[in-house]
């Protein structure tokens, strides 16, 4: 089969298509027949070694977080699906492999796709999905009636995010650019904010929650709004000691992400708050909640117009490191 694959990490996109064997399964695995593959800031990263320390890859490697497709083949201890299943997952962080024409899953991070939806749309759900699941349900435990920030929210993240919060009863105020207004809006923000128009540590305070997807230049700003308990919780900044303990990761990693963390720690328990780290990983129960408040919303992520075979895969991730961008790149097979 063909697959997009990497020889060595590296600063430059230099991506090799090749034939490569048909992935075997193991008894609790599912062969996946790819139809989409979404194309995300996590495959830069992971190609250019910046999460090296967090999961570290034999090389060479095939990329590719998330995709949708349909079930070929299953294991012999599989028993909620079948072959012919359209199905979309977050591949587990240890064993990626998207981009290609086939790829062997555990069953325990696999949903259905949600009816009636395309093979490019689902795509572009679980990595969001499950990011914002997690933010908000396991990171910062939010109740009904509490308060929820995005600053630069109005990407595809936020797409998930917002009906994901409201669903799960949240005040959500998101901040993000002009044109992004009127469609934030229309899911549900309680406030949207125009980062160029308003300064949202100048108007907001005693806000229950955060999720920054900005990344440490935002810290400061995002710590001051919070109340004295609030929550924040970074798809960027980095790893601390909480999400050391959390993931058991080894003595080292142990010291260097306790290392790497201590200031946010430090700034954050001053003011009788805490900061909080989350790398996704897969879940396909949580991913399955997912889908019915995806049925239920009717939500659709935003799709670039811009469609890639497997071959034009190096054009692709230029796009989603350089862009601009108009919502999730997509690799069809």
């Amino acid at each position: 089969m063909k697959a997009i694959q990497i020889n060595e990490y590296s600063k430059q996109i230099n991506t090799v298509l090749r034939d490569i064997p048909l992935p075997k399964i193991s008894d609790s695995e599912v062969l996946i027949r790819v139809k989409a593959a979404a194309v995300n800031p996590l495959e830069m990263l992971i190609l250019t070694g910046s999460v090296k320390l967090i999961q570290d890859y034999p090389m060479p490697l095939t990329l590719g977080n998330e995709c949708s497709g349909i079930v070929e083949e299953v294991g012999s201890k599989v028993t909620d699906f079948q072959k012919g299943d359209r199905v979309y997952t977050r591949l587990p962080l240890n064993k990626i492999g998207a981009f290609a024409e086939c790829v062997a899953v555990d069953q325990n991070a696999i949903a259905k796709m949600p009816e009636g939806y395309d093979f490019n749309t689902a795509a572009a759900i679980p990595l969001t999905g499950l990011t914002a699941y997690q933010a908000i349900v396991e990171e910062l435990e939010a109740k009904p009636g509490e308060t929820l920030l995005i600053p630069g929210g109005s990407g595809s993240f936020g797409q998930m995010a917002v009906p994901i919060a409201k669903t799960l009863g949240l005040r959500v105020i998101v901040t993000g650019n002009a044109r992004a207004k009127e469609q934030f809006l229309s899911m549900g923000v309680d406030r949207y904010m125009d980062y160029k128009q308003e300064n949202y540590w100048e108007q907001l305070s005693d806000i229950d929650h955060v999720i920054d997807t900005l990344g440490a230049s935002e810290f400061e700003h995002e710590l001051a709004v919070l109340k004295q308990g609030g929550r924040l919780v970074s798809l960027r900044t980095g790893p601390n000691k909480a999400f050391a303990m959390k993931h058991h990761v080894s003595g080292l990693k142990k010291l260097l992400f306790t290392l790497a963390g201590s200031k946010y720690d430090k700034a954050a328990g001053k003011q009788g708050k805490e900061y909080r780290f989350l790398f996704v990983r897969s879940n396909g129960a949580q991913l399955q909640k997912i889908t019915e408040i995806v049925e239920q919303q009717q939500i659709r992520p935003a799709i670039d117009s811009r469609i890639f075979s497997l071959s034009e895969a190096n054009q692709a991730l230029q796009l989603v490191s350089k862009g601009p961008i108009n919502g999730k790149v997509i690799i069809q097979l």
